[in-house]
């Protein structure tokens, strides 16, 4: 496998909140990680980085490999060690209280994915020239959307399109969605947040995943295009793609 973690400032902000990153075990399976931050200057980002920080840890300390039922409950079990750490950290330090994260991240081997998932950063699976969204978004526009309240079109311009109704790091009792799915060699997932998929539309992330270049030319140019459109939020993207080469690179 293959594999690529970017993240940009933007256009606007004048910090960055996301963190994201990616590992690789003996086994060569692979943790990806992508979360967004909130909470205001050094709020948002140090909950991203903890929650990051966390997974590594947890995965570092692992030496057996993943089958689907294991690689669900490692996620979860670790997804909500994350956020009990944030929460402790939060409850020390007052200048912290109220900060939260989102978080999407995936245990890879070749034959499946599992996806652990909060918030409105997004994992999509990308095979056959096609991308499909893996993921749904834990906002309000989103439930509005679902229950039909709102349309697809009303909901891109909503004004409490960032309002989320889950993130890591305010609830003692958060709910993670998993989901496992097999994958085929040259297929690869994208791993966003909301920073890149606020700008760019699904069509046009399809069209860059279908171009020819390295995933890094790839990632690059999503941000790119998110830079173009405005650039208001921090953008981070990850891409990791089922291929008999090996090989990885990170830069953040």
């Amino acid at each position: 496998m293959q594999a690529i973690a970017l993240t940009d400032q933007g256009q606007v902000r004048a910090y960055n909140e996301d963190s994201t990153t990616f590992l690789r075990n003996h086994l060569d399976e692979y943790l990806v990680i992508v979360a967004d931050g909130m909470g205001g200057h050094q709020a948002g980002d140090v909950a991203s980085a903890l929650a990051v920080e966390s997974l590594e840890i947890s995965w570092k300390d692992e030496k057996a490999g993943f089958r689907p039922g294991r690689a669900e409950a490692w996620l979860l079990h670790t997804i909500r060690k994350a956020n009990e750490t944030i929460l402790a950290f939060s409850k020390e330090k007052p200048e912290y209280a109220g900060m939260g994260t989102t978080l999407v991240a995936a245990v890879c081997t070749n034959e499946f994915i599992t996806i652990g998932h909060v918030g409105d950063s997004r994992a999509y699976l990308f095979g056959d020239r096609v991308l499909n969204q893996k993921t749904s978004d834990h906002s309000l526009v989103n439930e509005l959307v679902k229950s039909g309240q709102l349309s697809a079109e009303e909901a891109e311009d909503h004004p409490r399109k960032n309002v989320l109704l889950r993130a890591l790091g305010t609830d003692d009792d958060v709910k993670v969605d998993i989901h496992t799915f097999e994958w085929d060699e040259h297929e690869a997932a994208l791993f966003c947040s909301d920073g890149l998929t606020n700008k760019v539309s699904d069509n046009d992330l399809e069209k860059v995943m279908n171009s020819e270049g390295s995933l890094k030319e790839k990632a690059t140019e999503l941000i790119r295009l998110a830079n173009e459109a405005g650039g208001e939020d921090n953008i981070t993207v990850a891409i990791i793609e089922n291929s008999s080469a090996s090989g990885s690179e990170t830069s953040c």
